[in-house]
């Protein structure tokens, strides 16, 4: 037996960790410069991953588990100069090395369904708070008990218009405008329930799309409020604690 091929016949119990101390560092070195078992080592290692995979997945190739097994006859039995352990000693090795990579395919597989739960999770909180919104919207539109206020613009054509749907028992408002006229740069218009007592409430800030139109939907009110008229004036982007004047459409309840 050359050189050669004793360290060819090492390179499973190599692979498999099964050597320690000189034999291991010997076998280190003779890889540094030997490209042949170089090869033959990651062919090993290939066919060892096919073979412990093949519980959880697609039968490997015929040849990674004949390969594999003819790495292992290659053993030298007793009586060689070079005594080593018995032909079925590296079976542990392969067994505990095949637990290993199965263990690790169940946990990717594992954090992957943990992932698209999650996933799913955020989608349905998502839907269902669309769903809500979309409800309140409707039950907003159809409540029998709503105010209903139509703001209008003077002195420009195509004239704006809004229409305000103000239920005071939900404080829910929807705000509906169309033909708004365009702002400048760092403006916005913005929304005011202008309560019985005299109060100006800030009832949403809005910018118009290319049509001119726009829509509020419940904004942040208080409790309970008592509405007599609905206002829209032209404010800062952030919007404004108290309106400022003039007043560019308005609309008060029956």
């Amino acid at each position: 037996m050359n050189v050669h091929e004793q360290f060819a016949e090492d390179l499973t119990l190599y692979a498999l960790g099964g050597l320690q101390g000189d034999e291991r560092l010997a076998v280190e070195n003779h890889l540094a410069e030997c490209s042949p078992c170089r090869r033959e080592l990651e062919a090993i290692r290939g066919d060892m991953a096919l073979m412990a995979l093949s519980a959880a997945g697609p039968t490997p190739p015929r040849r990674a588990r004949q390969r594999l097994m003819d790495a292992i006859a290659r053993e030298p039995r007793p009586g060689i100069v070079r005594t080593r352990r018995t032909w079925w000693a590296p079976l542990p090795w392969l067994a505990t090395a095949a637990l290993a990579l199965v263990a690790g395919w169940f946990w990717r597989q594992s954090d992957q369904l943990t992932q698209r739960v999650a996933e799913l999770e955020n989608e349905t909180a998502r839907q269902q708070a669309q769903l809500r919104r979309a409800r309140e919207v409707v039950e907003t539109l159809t409540a029998t008990n709503a105010m209903r206020v139509t703001l209008v613009a003077s002195k420009t054509s195509p004239q704006p218009q809004g229409k305000a749907i103000y239920v005071r028992d939900r404080s829910s408002l929807i705000f509906l405008a169309s033909n708004l006229p365009s702002l400048p740069p760092q403006k916005a218009y913005e929304l005011w329930l202008i309560s019985t007592s005299g109060a100006a409430i800030p009832a949403g800030v809005f910018k118009p799309d290319a049509q001119g139109s726009a829509i509020v939907i419940n904004p942040p009110l208080p409790a309970g409020v008592e509405a007599k008229t609905f206002a829209i004036t032209v404010e800062p982007e952030k919007g404004s604690l108290v309106p400022t004047m003039p007043i560019v459409m308005l609309g008060a309840g029956g």
